[in-house]
């Protein structure tokens, strides 16, 4: 059996024309409605229904301690007076707990690491370079010195040496002046920052030196340890304890590294399993220390900043506490954020041939190889950020006008056909 349409007039078959259009019109907007996310549609469909909730903030944004403790864990020091403070996972980047994580404050020499990883790729350790003076000049009043000299010629490694162990501003300054400049150096270092998510830092001196404007945080800081215990120059530098340094007319003279817990100088007892970092002091900073350890197969960055109680030795002691805390704790917190993750970084040292600044990326922690069980672990990001809306959060604008698009079609089809059906009928 055939259904037929007869229409005896033009104006007829237009009427239906514009009902068709008419129909797909409602259709698309229902559709378009449909597209909008789940939410949003109940809040629009339900007077007074709550919107979605703006992403929290992240724990580490938090001003005074976070921490998660399971049940059993051990309290987290109440000794410790360094107005920030953080202890991470160097393998995962868990955060096991932290202290004004994101307070900006004055690094010292702590930002030394940031300028490690920012050269150290650049400039191969057996590279030999001959002194100049200009290279020596701005040094400011009263840094730290490892003897540098005018018209000697030093090996990158005896220059990365006297960086790493005795903090040497004019070692800094050669260094940076080989790799394009004090200017450009705080340049690099600020982009390297960035590219590592460290936003809290602020690069003015390429050592550290007290300067108006220069900060960093104890949560940037632990991104600079935790990376550059992944470059093996680095982690060979900053944990040697003794070397030898060039003098004049061949000589040398012996160098011993100012971290305490790594040499246990100055009555500061050695910490087991300590790999080293960094420490630093200025009037400004008071003084600030990333260190990290090893044991058994856990490995914890902690940075200490600025404390409060008892004289220069304090960062020590503090960084110890927490250390032992972290590895007691190991298993027992849930973390408060995550430190970012970064590619491998390939050696520089005294064999290895040049090679360029690497991409940048995340970071783990040292010997650990990138990855897939890394890549697979959950992130509990230190900041906020918007997430990408997963499939079944509804079908978007792009999809919404791709339906919108297909009804309009859909109905100039049906009433192109109609006009069809109704000549045909006409003809008889």
């Amino acid at each position: 059996m055939t259904i037929g349409f007869s229409f005896r007039t033009v104006a007829s078959r237009s009427a239906v024309t514009r009902a068709a259009l008419a129909c797909s019109a409602v259709c698309a907007a229902g559709l378009l409605a449909a597209a909008q996310s789940p939410a949003t549609a109940l809040a629009d469909a339900v007077p007074g229904a709550p919107r979605p909730a703006t992403p929290p903030r992240s724990a580490l944004d938090q001003p005074g301690t976070q921490v998660r403790l399971r049940p059993g864990a051990p309290d987290v020091p109440e000794d410790v007076s360094a107005l920030s403070w953080l202890v991470a996972d160097a393998r995962t980047g868990d955060i096991l707990a932290a202290h004004n994580a994101h307070h900006r404050l004055p690094p010292a020499s702590t930002l030394k690491t940031l300028f490690a990883l920012t050269v150290l790729p650049t400039l191969p350790g057996s590279t030999l370079h001959t002194v100049k003076e200009r290279e020596l000049e701005g040094i400011g009043a009263g840094s730290s010195m490892v003897g540098v000299a005018e018209g000697i010629t030093y090996r990158v490694a005896d220059l990365w040496r006297g960086v790493f162990l005795n903090s040497g501003n004019d070692a800094v300054h050669v260094l940076a002046s080989m790799n394009g400049g004090w200017t450009s150096t705080a340049a690099q270092m600020q982009a390297k920052a960035r590219s590592l998510g460290a936003d809290d830092t602020r690069v003015v001196s390429p050592d550290g030196y007290d300067t108006p404007g220069q900060v960093s945080s104890a949560y940037d800081l632990a991104v600079f340890g935790r990376d550059g215990l992944r470059n093996p120059d680095f982690a060979r530098y900053c944990s040697t304890s003794e070397a030898m340094f060039p003098g004049h007319a061949g000589s040398s003279y012996g160098i011993q590294n100012t971290n305490r817990l790594l040499t246990g100088a100055n009555g500061v007892e050695r910490y087991p399993g300590l790999i080293g970092v960094k420490n630093g002091y200025t009037t400004n900073a008071g003084n600030t220390l990333v260190a990290a350890a090893k044991h058994g197969g856990r490995t914890l960055v902690v940075t200490v900043m600025n404390p409060q109680a008892g004289g220069g030795l304090t960062v020590y002691e503090e960084a110890r506490s927490l250390l032992d805390w972290g590895f007691a704790a190991a298993g027992e917190v849930d973390p408060v954020g995550t430190l970012p993750e970064a590619p491998a970084v390939p050696p520089a040292g005294p064999s290895a041939p040049a090679q360029a600044a690497p991409r940048p990326g995340r970071a783990a922690g040292p010997g650990r190889a990138a990855g897939p069980a890394a890549a697979a672990r959950p992130v509990h990001s230190a900041r906020p950020t918007a997430a990408a809306p997963s499939q079944d959060e509804g079908f978007g604008w792009s999809g919404a006008a791709e339906i919108a698009g297909a009804a309009v079609l859909g109905a100039a089809g049906v009433a192109l056909g109609l006009r069809l059906k109704a000549a045909r009928s006409g003809r008889g």
